[in-house]
């Protein structure tokens, strides 16, 4: 499935429900923000090992797919309503990061473009 069809999808949910009105950018950003929020508290606590193994656990990682997809859906739909072609924006956007951060410069380094050199 394409992330064009996974939004239509989404949209018709909410269309269905006429929750349009409802889907403001602020507010669609406001509920993207809990969702991401839910997500990081699953791991808060975690070790970077537990973190890691997570995915291994059966009820662990139901939890986290299921916070995964909230955060794909709020942002597909805060997309949709401000009309943003998400696999554009997404190429153009690893485009300047290609720029920002070039391979021989980067590898291995989690620092910011603006420090590397």
């Amino acid at each position: 499935m394409t992330i064009e069809e996974l939004q239509n999808l989404v949209s018709e949910f909410s269309a269905r429900r006429d929750w349009e009105r409802f889907h403001t950018p602020k507010n669609l950003v406001m509920a993207l923000t809990g969702e991401v929020g839910e997500l990081a508290e699953i791991f808060q606590w975690l070790t970077p090992e537990q973190s890691m193994e997570l995915g291994d656990d059966t009820q662990g990682r139901v939890r986290v797919e299921e916070e995964v997809a909230d955060v794909l859906i709020y942002l597909m739909r805060l997309a949709s309503v401000l009309d943003i072609n998400l696999a554009a924006a997404v190429q153009a956007k690893l485009k300047l990061n290609e720029q920002r951060y070039p391979a021989d410069l980067a590898r291995g380094r989690a620092v910011k473009y603006s420090e590397l050199g």
